[in-house]
Protein backbone atom coordinates (compact mmCIF):
# COMPACT_ATOMS: atom_id res chain seq x y z
CA UNK A 1 0.00 0.00 0.00
CA UNK A 2 1.35 3.79 -0.33
CA UNK A 3 -0.05 6.79 0.28
CA UNK A 4 -1.85 7.18 -3.09
CA UNK A 5 -3.66 3.83 -2.27
CA UNK A 6 -5.16 5.14 0.28
CA UNK A 7 -7.46 8.40 1.46
CA UNK A 8 -5.72 9.91 4.45
CA UNK A 9 -7.46 12.96 4.31
CA UNK A 10 -9.85 12.01 7.57
CA UNK A 11 -10.11 9.71 10.20
CA UNK A 12 -10.26 5.91 9.52
CA UNK A 13 -12.79 3.56 11.06
CA UNK A 14 -15.03 5.42 13.58
CA UNK A 15 -13.55 8.37 15.51
CA UNK A 16 -16.15 7.95 17.83
CA UNK A 17 -14.53 5.48 19.87
CA UNK A 18 -11.55 7.24 20.58
CA UNK A 19 -12.24 9.11 24.31
CA UNK A 20 -9.64 12.20 23.26
CA UNK A 21 -9.97 15.80 24.12
CA UNK A 22 -11.87 16.84 20.84
CA UNK A 23 -10.36 20.24 21.09
CA UNK A 24 -6.51 18.81 21.35
CA UNK A 25 -4.66 17.86 18.25
CA UNK A 26 -3.04 14.57 19.36
CA UNK A 27 0.30 13.49 17.45
CA UNK A 28 1.26 11.54 20.23
CA UNK A 29 -0.03 8.19 20.28
CA UNK A 30 3.14 6.48 20.65
CA UNK A 31 3.86 7.94 24.43
CA UNK A 32 0.68 6.36 25.82
CA UNK A 33 -1.72 4.91 23.12
CA UNK A 34 -5.20 5.82 23.21
CA UNK A 35 -7.59 3.15 24.63
CA UNK A 36 -11.02 2.65 22.85
CA UNK A 37 -14.25 3.51 24.96
CA UNK A 38 -15.47 -0.02 23.77
CA UNK A 39 -12.13 -1.78 25.63
CA UNK A 40 -12.59 0.54 28.51
CA UNK A 41 -15.88 -0.57 28.81
CA UNK A 42 -15.02 -4.63 29.00
CA UNK A 43 -12.27 -3.96 31.44
CA UNK A 44 -14.75 -2.39 33.33
CA UNK A 45 -16.76 -5.51 33.03
CA UNK A 46 -13.72 -7.68 34.08
CA UNK A 47 -13.52 -5.46 37.51
CA UNK A 48 -17.05 -5.88 38.07
CA UNK A 49 -16.60 -9.74 38.08
CA UNK A 50 -13.41 -9.21 40.31
CA UNK A 51 -15.06 -7.25 42.91
CA UNK A 52 -18.14 -9.19 42.83
CA UNK A 53 -16.56 -12.20 44.00
CA UNK A 54 -12.99 -11.75 44.48
CA UNK A 55 -11.87 -15.10 45.97
CA UNK A 56 -13.59 -17.18 42.63
CA UNK A 57 -11.82 -14.53 40.14
CA UNK A 58 -8.33 -14.56 42.17
CA UNK A 59 -8.43 -18.05 43.02
CA UNK A 60 -10.37 -20.38 40.69
CA UNK A 61 -10.80 -18.41 37.69
CA UNK A 62 -7.90 -15.73 36.99
CA UNK A 63 -5.50 -18.29 35.76
CA UNK A 64 -7.77 -20.14 33.58
CA UNK A 65 -8.79 -16.80 31.82
CA UNK A 66 -4.80 -15.63 31.88
CA UNK A 67 -4.56 -18.79 29.63
CA UNK A 68 -7.28 -17.63 27.25
CA UNK A 69 -5.64 -14.37 26.76
CA UNK A 70 -2.12 -15.41 26.47
CA UNK A 71 -3.43 -17.44 24.00
CA UNK A 72 -5.36 -15.17 21.49
CA UNK A 73 -2.17 -12.55 22.29
CA UNK A 74 0.91 -15.20 20.97
CA UNK A 75 -1.28 -16.22 18.23
CA UNK A 76 -1.41 -12.23 16.93
CA UNK A 77 2.66 -11.94 17.48
CA UNK A 78 3.58 -15.40 16.08
CA UNK A 79 4.42 -16.66 19.10
CA UNK A 80 3.97 -19.92 21.35
CA UNK A 81 1.85 -19.15 23.99
CA UNK A 82 3.41 -21.51 26.69
CA UNK A 83 6.61 -19.03 25.73
CA UNK A 84 4.52 -16.11 26.44
CA UNK A 85 4.21 -14.49 30.00
CA UNK A 86 2.61 -10.58 31.16
CA UNK A 87 3.97 -8.04 32.21
CA UNK A 88 2.74 -4.60 33.49
CA UNK A 89 5.14 -2.83 30.15
CA UNK A 90 7.90 -3.92 27.98
CA UNK A 91 10.28 -2.03 30.62
CA UNK A 92 9.37 -4.52 33.44
CA UNK A 93 10.13 -6.95 30.54
CA UNK A 94 13.15 -5.91 30.19
CA UNK A 95 14.23 -5.69 33.86
CA UNK A 96 13.42 -9.40 34.52
CA UNK A 97 15.74 -10.46 32.01
CA UNK A 98 18.50 -8.64 32.54
CA UNK A 99 18.46 -8.74 36.72
CA UNK A 100 17.97 -12.86 36.10
CA UNK A 101 21.15 -13.35 33.88
CA UNK A 102 24.45 -13.54 35.28
CA UNK A 103 27.13 -12.00 33.97
CA UNK A 104 31.11 -11.83 34.89
CA UNK A 105 33.34 -9.58 35.25
CA UNK A 106 34.51 -7.78 31.79
CA UNK A 107 31.53 -9.41 29.84
CA UNK A 108 30.14 -7.37 27.06
CA UNK A 109 26.41 -5.90 27.19
CA UNK A 110 25.44 -3.74 23.68
CA UNK A 111 23.37 -1.11 23.31
CA UNK A 112 22.94 1.73 20.51
CA UNK A 113 22.81 5.13 21.62
CA UNK A 114 18.57 4.95 20.11
CA UNK A 115 18.16 2.67 23.11
CA UNK A 116 15.01 4.24 25.19
CA UNK A 117 16.65 5.38 28.52
CA UNK A 118 14.81 3.44 31.07
CA UNK A 119 15.65 0.02 29.61
CA UNK A 120 19.37 1.54 29.24
CA UNK A 121 18.87 2.45 32.89
CA UNK A 122 18.37 -1.41 33.47
CA UNK A 123 20.98 -2.51 31.39
CA UNK A 124 23.60 -0.27 33.18
CA UNK A 125 22.16 -1.51 36.58
CA UNK A 126 22.60 -5.05 35.72
CA UNK A 127 26.08 -4.38 34.18
CA UNK A 128 27.26 -2.73 37.53
CA UNK A 129 25.70 -5.54 39.64
CA UNK A 130 28.17 -8.08 37.62
CA UNK A 131 31.05 -5.79 36.90
CA UNK A 132 30.34 -5.85 33.11
CA UNK A 133 30.86 -3.25 30.63
CA UNK A 134 28.51 -1.35 28.56
CA UNK A 135 29.40 -0.63 24.77
CA UNK A 136 27.26 1.95 23.55
CA UNK A 137 26.96 1.71 20.10
CA UNK A 138 26.37 5.19 17.98
CA UNK A 139 24.04 4.70 15.37
CA UNK A 140 24.00 7.71 12.84
CA UNK A 141 21.13 9.50 12.44
CA UNK A 142 20.43 10.74 9.66
CA UNK A 143 20.87 7.52 8.24
CA UNK A 144 20.82 6.09 4.59
CA UNK A 145 19.60 2.41 4.91
CA UNK A 146 19.43 -0.26 7.08
CA UNK A 147 23.08 -1.68 6.06
CA UNK A 148 24.21 1.39 8.50
CA UNK A 149 22.74 0.16 11.83
CA UNK A 150 23.81 -3.72 11.42
CA UNK A 151 27.57 -2.50 9.97
CA UNK A 152 27.64 0.27 13.54
CA UNK A 153 26.32 -3.16 15.87
CA UNK A 154 28.82 -5.81 14.12
CA UNK A 155 31.74 -3.36 14.63
CA UNK A 156 31.88 -3.47 18.07
CA UNK A 157 31.04 -7.07 19.13
CA UNK A 158 34.10 -8.93 20.43
CA UNK A 159 34.35 -12.05 21.97
CA UNK A 160 33.74 -11.02 25.54
CA UNK A 161 30.67 -9.36 24.34
CA UNK A 162 27.27 -11.74 25.87
CA UNK A 163 23.83 -9.53 25.13
CA UNK A 164 22.05 -6.42 23.25
CA UNK A 165 19.68 -4.95 23.78
CA UNK A 166 17.76 -3.40 21.14
CA UNK A 167 14.61 -1.69 20.86
CA UNK A 168 12.44 -2.98 17.78
CA UNK A 169 11.16 0.58 17.15
CA UNK A 170 13.33 3.35 18.70
CA UNK A 171 11.39 6.01 21.01
CA UNK A 172 13.06 9.03 19.95
CA UNK A 173 14.08 8.75 16.12
CA UNK A 174 10.88 6.40 15.53
CA UNK A 175 13.11 3.67 13.36
CA UNK A 176 12.17 -0.02 12.71
CA UNK A 177 15.27 -1.75 13.70
CA UNK A 178 16.28 -4.73 11.12
CA UNK A 179 15.84 -7.19 14.43
CA UNK A 180 16.08 -10.44 12.40
CA UNK A 181 19.16 -9.30 10.84
CA UNK A 182 20.99 -8.25 13.79
CA UNK A 183 19.57 -11.27 15.85
CA UNK A 184 20.87 -13.90 13.28
CA UNK A 185 24.11 -12.19 12.94
CA UNK A 186 24.91 -11.71 16.60
CA UNK A 187 23.65 -15.17 17.35
CA UNK A 188 26.13 -16.75 14.66
CA UNK A 189 28.81 -14.95 17.24
CA UNK A 190 27.19 -16.42 19.92
CA UNK A 191 25.64 -13.54 21.06
CA UNK A 192 22.18 -13.47 22.97
CA UNK A 193 19.64 -10.26 21.60
CA UNK A 194 16.82 -9.13 23.63
CA UNK A 195 14.79 -6.65 22.33
CA UNK A 196 12.54 -4.05 23.86
CA UNK A 197 9.56 -4.28 21.65
CA UNK A 198 7.55 -1.72 23.21
CA UNK A 199 6.32 0.18 19.69
CA UNK A 200 6.51 -2.44 17.65
CA UNK A 201 3.11 -4.41 18.36
CA UNK A 202 0.19 -3.33 16.40
CA UNK A 203 2.50 -1.24 14.18
CA UNK A 204 4.75 -3.83 12.43
CA UNK A 205 3.93 -7.39 11.49
CA UNK A 206 5.31 -9.61 14.16
CA UNK A 207 6.47 -13.52 13.67
CA UNK A 208 8.58 -13.91 16.92
CA UNK A 209 9.07 -17.63 16.10
CA UNK A 210 10.72 -16.69 13.65
CA UNK A 211 12.75 -13.82 14.95
CA UNK A 212 15.29 -15.11 16.22
CA UNK A 213 15.63 -12.57 19.10
CA UNK A 214 16.21 -14.91 22.77
CA UNK A 215 13.99 -12.71 24.63
CA UNK A 216 11.51 -9.84 23.55
CA UNK A 217 9.29 -8.01 25.78
CA UNK A 218 6.97 -5.56 23.95
CA UNK A 219 3.92 -3.11 25.08
CA UNK A 220 0.10 -3.82 24.51
CA UNK A 221 -1.48 0.02 25.67
CA UNK A 222 0.44 1.77 22.56
CA UNK A 223 -0.42 0.65 19.06
CA UNK A 224 -2.41 -2.31 20.19
CA UNK A 225 -4.64 0.37 22.00
CA UNK A 226 -4.79 -2.14 25.29
CA UNK A 227 -5.89 -0.50 28.67
CA UNK A 228 -2.87 0.79 30.36
CA UNK A 229 -0.59 -2.08 31.91
CA UNK A 230 -0.38 -4.59 29.60
CA UNK A 231 2.79 -5.80 28.05
CA UNK A 232 4.06 -9.15 27.34
CA UNK A 233 7.67 -10.85 27.79
CA UNK A 234 8.53 -13.86 25.62
CA UNK A 235 11.45 -16.21 26.44
CA UNK A 236 12.95 -18.93 24.22
CA UNK A 237 11.98 -22.15 25.49
CA UNK A 238 15.77 -23.11 26.55
CA UNK A 239 16.77 -20.18 28.61
CA UNK A 240 13.05 -20.04 30.34
CA UNK A 241 14.35 -21.79 33.62
CA UNK A 242 16.99 -18.44 33.87
CA UNK A 243 14.49 -15.54 33.75
CA UNK A 244 12.38 -14.76 36.96
CA UNK A 245 9.76 -11.90 37.67
CA UNK A 246 11.30 -9.08 39.42
CA UNK A 247 8.96 -9.71 42.28
CA UNK A 248 9.33 -13.09 43.31
CA UNK A 249 6.28 -14.68 44.86
CA UNK A 250 4.72 -18.24 45.56
CA UNK A 251 5.80 -19.58 42.59
CA UNK A 252 9.36 -19.17 43.70
CA UNK A 253 9.02 -22.98 45.51
CA UNK A 254 6.06 -24.60 43.44
CA UNK A 255 5.68 -28.27 43.50
CA UNK A 256 3.36 -27.94 40.40
CA UNK A 257 3.94 -30.05 37.06
CA UNK A 258 1.41 -29.31 35.06
CA UNK A 259 3.05 -25.72 33.45
CA UNK A 260 6.37 -24.81 33.70
CA UNK A 261 8.12 -22.33 36.41
CA UNK A 262 8.53 -19.63 34.23
CA UNK A 263 4.40 -19.93 33.88
CA UNK A 264 3.90 -20.23 37.27
CA UNK A 265 5.95 -17.40 38.58
CA UNK A 266 4.96 -14.90 35.81
CA UNK A 267 1.50 -15.73 36.13
CA UNK A 268 1.40 -14.97 39.93
CA UNK A 269 3.85 -12.45 41.41
CA UNK A 270 0.73 -10.89 44.04
CA UNK A 271 -2.43 -9.20 44.23
CA UNK A 272 -3.01 -7.10 41.33
CA UNK A 273 -5.86 -5.53 38.55
CA UNK A 274 -5.05 -8.22 35.88
CA UNK A 275 -8.07 -6.54 33.36
CA UNK A 276 -5.83 -5.12 31.28
CA UNK A 277 -4.30 -7.82 30.43
CA UNK A 278 -7.24 -9.47 30.27
CA UNK A 279 -8.66 -7.09 27.75
CA UNK A 280 -6.24 -7.66 25.30
CA UNK A 281 -8.21 -10.03 23.32
CA UNK A 282 -10.77 -7.45 23.20
CA UNK A 283 -8.58 -4.46 21.87
CA UNK A 284 -7.02 -6.87 19.45
CA UNK A 285 -10.80 -7.96 18.06
CA UNK A 286 -11.73 -3.88 17.95
CA UNK A 287 -9.27 -2.38 16.24
CA UNK A 288 -9.16 -5.25 13.98
CA UNK A 289 -12.53 -4.98 12.84
CA UNK A 290 -12.38 -0.95 12.05
CA UNK A 291 -10.99 -1.30 8.52
CA UNK A 292 -12.20 -3.91 5.78
CA UNK A 293 -8.83 -5.16 5.48
CA UNK A 294 -8.14 -5.95 9.44
CA UNK A 295 -4.72 -5.50 11.33
CA UNK A 296 -2.86 -5.37 8.10
CA UNK A 297 -4.84 -2.31 7.00
CA UNK A 298 -4.12 -0.86 10.17
CA UNK A 299 -0.87 -1.45 9.91
CA UNK A 300 -0.51 -0.07 6.61
CA UNK A 301 -2.80 2.89 6.48
CA UNK A 302 -1.12 4.55 10.00
CA UNK A 303 2.47 3.60 7.98
CA UNK A 304 1.27 5.43 5.04
CA UNK A 305 0.20 8.70 7.42
CA UNK A 306 3.29 8.38 8.61
CA UNK A 307 5.15 8.73 5.51
CA UNK A 308 3.15 11.27 4.50
CA UNK A 309 3.00 13.44 7.64
CA UNK A 310 6.68 13.24 7.71
CA UNK A 311 6.92 14.67 4.15
CA UNK A 312 5.09 17.30 5.27
CA UNK A 313 6.84 18.18 7.81
CA UNK A 314 10.28 18.03 5.69
CA UNK A 315 8.65 20.21 3.17
CA UNK A 316 8.05 22.83 5.72
CA UNK A 317 11.42 22.93 7.43
CA UNK A 318 13.45 22.20 3.85
CA UNK A 319 15.44 19.44 4.88
CA UNK A 320 15.23 15.81 3.29
CA UNK A 321 13.89 13.04 5.24
CA UNK A 322 16.81 11.62 7.56
CA UNK A 323 16.12 8.01 7.07
CA UNK A 324 14.37 5.77 4.30
CA UNK A 325 11.01 5.15 3.66
CA UNK A 326 11.87 1.45 4.81
CA UNK A 327 12.80 1.92 8.19
CA UNK A 328 10.08 4.07 9.31
CA UNK A 329 6.42 2.18 10.69
CA UNK A 330 3.87 4.79 12.43
CA UNK A 331 6.21 7.36 14.43
CA UNK A 332 8.22 9.31 12.37
CA UNK A 333 10.93 11.65 13.93
CA UNK A 334 13.04 15.05 11.88
CA UNK A 335 15.44 17.54 13.30
CA UNK A 336 14.45 21.15 14.47
CA UNK A 337 16.54 23.49 14.81
CA UNK A 338 18.79 23.36 18.48
CA UNK A 339 17.12 24.60 21.91
CA UNK A 340 18.40 27.76 23.01
CA UNK A 341 18.13 25.60 26.41
CA UNK A 342 21.34 23.39 26.86
CA UNK A 343 20.29 22.11 29.82
CA UNK A 344 18.82 18.72 30.94
CA UNK A 345 15.02 18.19 30.33
CA UNK A 346 12.97 18.83 33.28
CA UNK A 347 11.42 15.56 32.73
CA UNK A 348 12.22 12.54 31.51
CA UNK A 349 9.07 12.64 29.01
CA UNK A 350 10.84 15.27 27.24
CA UNK A 351 9.38 18.49 28.84
CA UNK A 352 10.58 21.53 25.79
CA UNK A 353 9.74 24.93 25.39
CA UNK A 354 8.18 24.17 22.01
CA UNK A 355 6.19 21.51 23.12
CA UNK A 356 4.55 23.52 25.66
CA UNK A 357 3.90 26.42 22.56
CA UNK A 358 2.33 23.99 20.13
CA UNK A 359 0.25 22.71 22.94
CA UNK A 360 -0.80 26.19 24.70
CA UNK A 361 -1.13 27.81 21.44
CA UNK A 362 -1.88 26.01 18.92
CA UNK A 363 -3.58 22.86 20.57
CA UNK A 364 -0.90 20.52 19.35
CA UNK A 365 -0.10 17.47 21.72
CA UNK A 366 4.01 16.42 19.76
CA UNK A 367 6.61 15.59 21.52
CA UNK A 368 9.99 17.31 21.48
CA UNK A 369 12.89 15.02 22.41
CA UNK A 370 15.99 16.11 23.49
CA UNK A 371 18.57 13.47 21.40
CA UNK A 372 20.95 12.50 20.87
CA UNK A 373 21.77 15.26 24.00
CA UNK A 374 20.47 19.62 24.18
CA UNK A 375 20.56 21.73 22.87
CA UNK A 376 19.86 18.84 19.40
CA UNK A 377 16.52 17.90 19.50
CA UNK A 378 13.89 16.03 17.30
CA UNK A 379 9.94 16.55 16.61
CA UNK A 380 8.76 13.10 16.64
CA UNK A 381 5.07 12.21 15.19
CA UNK A 382 2.84 9.22 15.76
CA UNK A 383 -0.13 8.42 13.21
CA UNK A 384 -2.83 5.99 14.70
CA UNK A 385 -6.29 6.12 12.80
CA UNK A 386 -7.79 8.94 14.42
CA UNK A 387 -5.51 11.43 13.10
CA UNK A 388 -5.79 12.53 9.41
CA UNK A 389 -3.30 14.64 6.75
CA UNK A 390 -4.28 18.07 7.66
CA UNK A 391 -3.32 17.37 11.53
CA UNK A 392 0.16 17.57 10.17
CA UNK A 393 -0.44 20.45 8.49
CA UNK A 394 -1.75 22.35 11.12
CA UNK A 395 1.15 21.35 12.69
CA UNK A 396 3.98 22.26 9.96
CA UNK A 397 2.36 25.59 9.73
CA UNK A 398 2.53 26.27 13.74
CA UNK A 399 5.95 24.68 13.68
CA UNK A 400 7.48 27.03 11.08
CA UNK A 401 5.78 30.43 13.54
CA UNK A 402 7.04 28.74 16.57
CA UNK A 403 10.74 28.64 15.18
CA UNK A 404 11.05 31.81 13.32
Amino acid sequence: MTVEDVSLNQPAGDPAIWPLDPDVIFLNHGSFGCCPRPVLEFQQQIRARMERQPVQFFVRDLEGLLDSARAVLAEFLGADADDLVFVPNATAGVNAVVRSLRFERGDELLVTDHEYNACRNALDFAAARWGAHVTVIAVPFPLASADDIVTAVLERVTPRTRLALFDHVTSQTGLVMPIRRLAEELAARGVETLVDGAHAPGMVPLRLREMGATYYTGNCHKWLCAPKGAGFLVVRRDRQALIRPTVISHGANTTRTDRSRFQVEFGWTGTCDPSAWLSVPESLRLIGSLLPGGWPEVMERNRALALAGRKVLCDALGIAPPCPDELIGSLASVPIPDSADDGAPASPLYADPLQDELRLRHRIEVPIIPWPAPPKRLLRISAQLYNSLPHYRLLAGALKAALR
